[in-house]
């Protein structure tokens, strides 16, 4: 962070102020960039005095955020995320449908556990039917785990990196402090302004194509199912059936009851 960095004084390093402005317009252009063309950005930020900004400043960009934990694996395994998800949403439809009224004290007991456990970590990303265009960072060092995950899959990376930092696995490093509320506000907020902007820029055909793009439906009837996965499991080859000999006696029903367990499987 040497090339950021304005001078020293007893200790205590004072950052540039001009090339933090020319990175947050850089970073402006590449949200607007990305936005343009139909992805959202994702906020990460897990300090408990930080989490409130970030979560109304993406919310009122249109834009995905984690604020309590990042989950291990959630780019590059997003399929597990993705079933996590839709088990969320499964769990939230039958609430409200009631689903569950026929269900005894102890497992709806268990059932809202299981939603409030899921709903405190993937609320902000619960709409993410897909990758995320980019990563918005608050303390790169602090979220080294996502910025891995997002260097590894050619995510860009736009995060406010202190003096410890390391710039070099950053996309767009924007030199600030990562700690004060104040300096987190006014970058968030330009982040969020500019996908604001650029969203509202678009055409109303292609918003609306890219909202139905990260669209999840669910029906307590036929599952979960996103738009964005069908592809996924298209490509995906089913695994053949093992055949089995029948054998009379009684080991033909429990040969019967295994194959329906295998078949369910397969399913």
């Amino acid at each position: 962070m040497r090339r950021f960095i304005f001078a020293e004084r007893n200790g205590i390093y004072i950052i540039d102020l001009k090339k933090t402005l020319r990175q947050v317009e850089l970073a402006q252009e590449l949200v607007r960039s990305i936005v343009s063309r139909g992805e959202r950005i994702l906020f990460v930020c897990t300090k408990k005095q930080l989490r409130q900004v970030i979560q109304s400043e993406a919310e009122r960009s249109n834009s995905f955020y984690v604020t309590e934990r990042w989950l291990g694996g959630m780019l590059t395994n997003f399929a597990t995320i993705k079933k996590q998800i839709r088990r969320l949403r499964e769990l939230e439809r039958g609430q409200e449908e009631g689903a569950f009224d026929f269900y005894t004290k102890k497992e709806r007991l268990m059932l809202d556990r299981e939603r409030e456990r899921l709903e405190k970590y993937l609320s902000g990303v619960k709409d993410m039917a897909r990758l995320p265009g980019a990563l918005f960072v608050v303390d790169s060092k602090k979220e080294r785990i996502a910025v891995q995950e997002a260097n590894k899959l050619g995510i860009p990376v736009l995060a406010i990196a202190d003096t410890n930092a390391d710039p070099d696995v950053l996309t767009v490093p924007i030199a600030g402090n990562d700690d004060a509320i104040r300096s987190v506000t006014v970058i968030s907020a330009a982040m969020a302004d500019a996908a604001h902007e650029a969203r509202m820029s678009m055409p109303d055909e292609a918003r609306r194509r890219a909202d139905e793009a990260e669209v999840t439906s669910y029906s307590t009837e036929t599952g979960a199912g996103a738009p964005a996965d069908r592809g996924d499991r298209d490509g995906q080859k089913r695994r053949p059936r093992r055949k089995r000999r029948a054998t009379g006696g009684p080991g033909a029903g429990g040969m019967g009851a295994e194959g329906g367990a295998e078949g369910g499987d397969a399913e």
